[in-house]
């Protein structure tokens, strides 16, 4: 599959819809957290899956080892919706969110527990907002965790991945006056990449 498998038009309604996405995932981000989120502008890419790590670090600016977790979703457009952060950003957020002054939804906290809370909050607000959009209901399945202190390498080891060719939808949420950043990574393989096309197309065509 050709890497340009998008048009302007499309590119451009994908990006529009994955901005009212964020921003809903942002506003629940914000009330677990009760801080202000700042949110990048989505990015989209359609990368080889040997490439993806290398794409990802380049996007990000991530070196340093990263916790990730990952869910799948799928209706007719499946794939899955990776939370990304470095290691040292969750332990920072795990302190802030454990501070007795802060007025948050904890009381306590261990990092494992806030990384699949910050997750949930992610996948489902963003994966159902943008599928919604395409007149999709994803169904979930289960979060695990990939690993905590492992390389971007690690995330994405292309010899056991199911695709060759993928769909990297990327954008990040900081805490405002924090150094804490989490990155949102949404990967669909070919066959999803086709529908989401005809999706694309269908909606447009309903404007």
């Amino acid at each position: 599959m050709r890497e340009n498998v998008f048009t302007e038009e499309q590119r451009d309604a994908l990006q529009e819809i994955a901005n009212l996405a964020m921003g809903q995932a942002a506003t629940r981000l914000a009330r677990l957290l009760d801080t202000f989120i700042e949110l990048s502008v989505p990015r989209v890419r359609v990368v080889r899956a040997e490439d993806a790590a290398r794409t990802l670090r380049e996007m990000t600016g991530i070196e340093e080892s990263v916790t990730a977790v990952r869910q799948g979703f799928r209706s007719d457009l499946k794939g899955e919706a990776l939370v990304i952060c470095r290691s040292s950003g969750v332990g920072q957020l795990c302190a802030l969110v454990n501070d007795p002054y802060v007025n948050s939804a904890y009381d306590s906290v261990s990092q494992t527990e806030l990384m699949f809370d910050v997750a949930n909050v992610l996948t489902g607000a963003c994966v159902s907002c943008i599928l919604n959009q395409l007149d999709r209901t994803p169904i979930f399945s289960a979060p695990g965790l990939l690993g905590e202190k492992i390389s971007l390498d690690d995330v994405f080891q292309s010899d056991v991945l199911a695709w060759k060719t993928a769909l990297l939808l990327e954008v990040n949420f900081a805490l405002e006056d924090q150094t804490f950043r989490a990155h949102l990574v949404m990967l669909m393989a070919e066959d999803s990449i086709r529908r989401m096309n005809e999706a694309l197309d269908a909606l447009l065509s309903s404007l």
